[in-house]
């Protein structure tokens, strides 16, 4: 079977389920979309590995990789391979020195995987067929998206009292969020950081 290649493309609250979060996927140099729907722990590893973010202490999926790297294990592919209900199946496709194997893998933790090691993700035309969406947009998209925007606005009046903050008590709050490992909070404040930061220029 031909195999199409993912990218991640966006990670949300989940709108059908709640305290759960929806990672999409976009089909390379295509208009179709993959939604799967995460727990919250798979989308914030997630969420840490796009934003480049150094935890205190190794996550999960941070030992995974440092364990397969000690171990000259190289992550070459991802393939979510399969839906059931519902559920989506994947598989890591790694290699040893001496051997190719596939690994049976839950998707979450093979897309929190992928993109710890830069590796491509890919599916196959009967899954994308089934579960994927098109990017057009209808009533139902105009709807979300205007939630989106809803939901955006709320996010910057909450982040307005980073604005009255000074550049040290940023830093402070920062490295206070990351002792806490609430990295979604700590994403938004160095951002704020970063922005002042190249102001300075």
């Amino acid at each position: 079977m031909k195999k199409i290649e993912l990218e991640i493309v966006a990670l949300s609250h989940s709108i059908t389920q709640t305290h759960s979060y929806a990672v999409v996927l976009g089909e390379v140099n295509g208009v179709r979309r993959l939604p799967i729907v995460i727990g919250g722990f798979e989308a914030q590893a997630i969420a840490v590995a796009l934003e480049k973010m150094q935890p205190s202490r190794p996550l999960t999926h941070d030992l995974m990789r440092n364990f397969m790297n000690s171990f000259r294990i190289e992550l070459h592919e991802i393939i979510i391979c399969d839906l059931q209900e519902g559920i989506f199946f994947s598989k890591l496709v790694c290699s040893s020195d001496n051997d190719t194997i596939e690994i049976d893998s839950r998707t979450s933790d093979a897309l929190a995987l992928a993109v710890r090691f830069g590796c491509p993700i890919y599916t196959y035309e009967n899954i994308l067929s089934n579960a994927g969406i098109l990017m057009e947009e209808t009533e139902g998209e105009k709807k979300k998206k205007e939630k989106k925007e809803a939901l955006v606005e709320e996010a910057v009046s909450e982040n307005a009292d980073l604005k009255t903050m000074t550049l040290d008590e940023l830093n402070s709050l920062l490295n206070e969020v990351l002792e806490q490992e609430d990295y979604v909070r700590a994403i938004a404040i160095r951002d704020e950081i970063n922005s002042r930061n190249k102001g300075k220029k």
